[in-house]
């Protein structure tokens, strides 16, 4: 029996930070609507008086080029189309809410806005905090320093505006990664593709954000192959095009996504918690499934690496933490504050594989649709545009 070949970290197709990764998607926008002091890009787009941004949670774009009838208004703003101009853009890594939404909101790489995962460890504790629902807390404008792009836009004079259910205004991911201008809170989603129209005609330079989460949601509970899942692709499909045919004059539309998603099976996941030699020399097990920060106890590093590789490297690309930063996958830097908040190993999905905890995570081990990782079907977002 032959041994298996292990994927070489080194090579992992790492997000396109700098040139058309989500983190460039506002830096540009602001540029093209004279916003100063945002973070440099190489992303140009084409400049708008008013711009309007969707965002939806979970349509990764393999997902939205594999269903053209559940969604054929979205379909025809890709590029095998004859007007589509759409292109795929990189989420960052990890491929995950909290972390994509901070990329969106800051400008920035997770390496410096530093919201490197969906559980990450406190530095100098033995605690992991969940970033996507802030627990513990901690103090947001602590553990994210840096301003948001919409907070420069709203300094520059540019009318800003976060159309959104009410339930985000008042979280601190929505202060680290999103504040600046006003929030407006609708529930259903025809109200908010109303409203984001409406406040993007309200001045001679507008910027507007707006998010619908649901996609993601069907698909974590029953799978990106569901009707349900389909059922919500179709809702956005209409809710993207009641919201392009409203817009105002010299104005663009941009949908984008955080995150794509794949369906893992049961045969494909791997317990932590039932796992001894997994766990052996592990202080904390923070990320999630496809995309795992391991924290090691002291001294325990390389053992670790070596026990992780061994077991799951022909599956999964796995790195010590300083091979993680040294190949971009947080970024072009690292900052001295996010440093330990990377696992002492990283593992990220290559094939159909999740490394579960049925214990410590329960909820999040039951969903049948995951994300996180490097792999393209989780990676690539689209970005798609409407111009008037």
């Amino acid at each position: 029996m032959t041994n298996p070949v292990l994927l070489d970290p080194a090579t992992a197709p790492v997000p396109a930070y700098g040139r058309a990764s989500l983190s460039d998607l506002f830096p540009a926008v602001a540029g093209g609507l004279g916003v100063p002091n945002v973070p440099a890009t190489g992303l140009v787009l084409p400049p708008a008086d008013r711009v309007c941004v969707l965002l939806v949670d979970g349509l990764g774009w393999e997902q939205l080029r594999a269903h053209p009838a559940e969604a054929p208004f979205l379909t025809s703003l890709l590029p095998s189309s004859l007007a589509g101009t759409g292109q795929p853009f990189t989420a960052g890594f990890p491929a995950t809410t909290a972390t994509s939404l901070a990329s969106v909101g800051t400008g920035l790489p997770p390496g410096e806005h530093g919201l490197a995962g969906y559980t990450v460890r406190i530095p100098g504790e033995r605690r992991l905090m969940n970033q996507l629902r802030w627990q513990p807390h901690v103090s947001p404008r602590s553990w994210q320093p840096h301003p948001t792009v919409f907070q420069a836009a709203d300094r520059a004079g540019v009318a800003t505006y976060q159309v959104s259910s009410p339930k985000f205004e008042y979280t601190p991911l929505t202060e680290v990664a999103l504040s600046g201008g006003s929030f407006l809170g609708r529930l259903p989603g025809e109200e908010r593709m109303d409203l984001a129209a409406e406040r993007l005609g309200s001045a001679d330079r507008t910027l507007v954000y707006t998010y619908y989460s649901e996609v993601d949601g069907m698909g974590h509970r029953y799978g990106v192959d569901s009707d349900a899942w389909r059922g919500q692709l179709m809702m956005v499909d209409r809710l993207a095009q009641r919201l392009a045919e409203q817009l105002p004059p010299r104005s663009v539309l941009y949908v984008t996504a955080d995150h794509g998603m794949v369906d893992i099976a049961a045969r494909d996941r791997v317990d932590f918690d039932e796992d001894p030699e997994l766990r052996a020399g592990v202080a904390l097990l923070g990320g999630e499934g496809r995309a795992r920060h391991v924290y090691t106890l002291p001294g325990a590093e390389a053992d670790v690496l070596a026990v992780w590789r061994a077991r799951l490297g022909a599956r999964m690309w796995v790195a010590g933490r300083d091979e993680a930063i040294a190949a971009g996958w947080f970024g072009p830097r690292v900052e001295d504050r996010v440093y330990e908040r990377i696992g002492d190993v990283v593992a990220a999905a290559h094939g159909d594989i999740a490394v579960i905890a049925t214990r410590r995570e329960p909820g999040e081990s039951a969903m049948i649709g995951l994300h996180g990782s490097l792999a393209p079907a989780e990676q690539l977002v689209p970005l798609l545009e409407v111009r008037r």
